[in-house]
């Protein structure tokens, strides 16, 4: 019983929000817009680090990549959400394609300088290159609109995101218990052995990682489309770091870890740089970040996803 509950409590969290949507004050709408577009940028690395095995530091490029995408497309008119999605999502997963062909021949410790490397490539164009307007970056002037779409209306923003989150999830959901699931499971256990076993290790690989460039060029759309402006920090690779300790707080290798880790982390973030809570250790936040997230994986190895199971009770031997 209490696994079927497990399975539909991401509906029911996705079904009070759309409930409560309404009724939210601007600011708090505005925060949960923002930590559900980071929940999907955790869940498209949960699916290379927790489902794949595949811990990747430039992670960041494919989001920003995205967004930049999403403005530089929309021009000075503004576009449609019906092309400018597909822009965002195609060139984060083109880029994908190119970094995934050539860091997936190395393994390890190697293979996670290249993808730092190929995010840095990609910082750096946009930095120092007036395509993306330098290190100011570029505003959008239109948001993207489809209909009675209108990205500009807060309503419409929330639910549009809340939208792509439960789609995220859902697909991601659908892919570990489809035989492309499983595959990636068996890689992040042991790859010898299922290349041994006549799986195409590589091309699993590949569309993993290009498919999660997808996914994250996605929540680099609705980024654009929530700030109206874009600049290079979303490329840096403290971005990537961060969405990283995002799925290890929640928890490795759990769709709902991914999630709770984005809220717990972006929560965590917005306590710990309020002097209204902490004072002057305020003006300190990084250090103090730091040290509740060495405590957090000291004290909870199995992240936040964890407690749960601490409690659950146990069946007789």
């Amino acid at each position: 019983m209490m696994r079927r509950l497990n399975h539909f409590l991401p509906l029911f969290c996705a079904i009070v929000l759309a409930l409560l949507g309404p009724a939210l004050s601007p600011y708090l709408s505005d925060f949960i817009v923002k930590v559900m577009i980071l929940s999907i940028f955790a869940l498209s690395l949960e699916l290379l680090v927790g489902m794949t095995g595949l811990v990747s530091l430039g992670h960041a490029a494919f989001y920003g990549i995205g967004a930049y995408a999403t403005v530089l497309g929309s021009g000075a008119e503004g576009g449609s959400i019906a092309w400018l999605l597909p822009l965002a999502m195609g060139s984060a997963a083109a880029y994908a394609l190119v970094v995934g062909a050539l860091s997936l021949r190395t393994r390890g410790v190697y293979f996670i300088m290249v993808t730092l490397a190929f995010a840095q490539m990609a910082f750096f164009v946009f930095h120092d290159t007036k395509v993306g307007g330098g290190s100011d970056g570029i505003y959008m002037y239109v948001r993207p609109v489809l209909g009675a779409l209108d990205m500009e209306n807060r309503r419409v923003q929330f639910y549009a995101v809340l939208a792509a989150l439960v789609a995220t999830y859902g697909l991601l959901a659908l892919i570990r218990r489809s035989r492309f699931g499983a595959a990636l499971a068996g890689i992040r256990v042991n790859e010898q052995r299922m290349r041994a076993a006549g799986f195409p290790v590589y091309g699993y690989k590949l569309a993993a990682f290009v498919l999660a460039g997808a996914l994250a060029g996605l929540a680099g759309f609705l980024v654009a489309a929530r700030d109206g402006v874009v600049n290079p920090e979303l490329l840096a690779w403290h971005n990537s770091g961060e969405v990283l300790l995002m799925i290890i707080l929640g928890g490795l290798g759990h769709l709902r870890g991914a999630v709770i880790g984005a809220v717990a982390f972006t929560l965590l973030k917005e306590f710990l740089s309020t002097q209204a809570f902490v004072g002057p250790l305020a003006d300190h936040w990084q250090l103090t970040l730091g040290l509740a997230i060495i405590a957090f994986v000291a004290l909870l190895p199995k992240g936040l996803i964890g407690i749960a199971a601490r409690f659950a009770p146990r069946s007789a031997a």
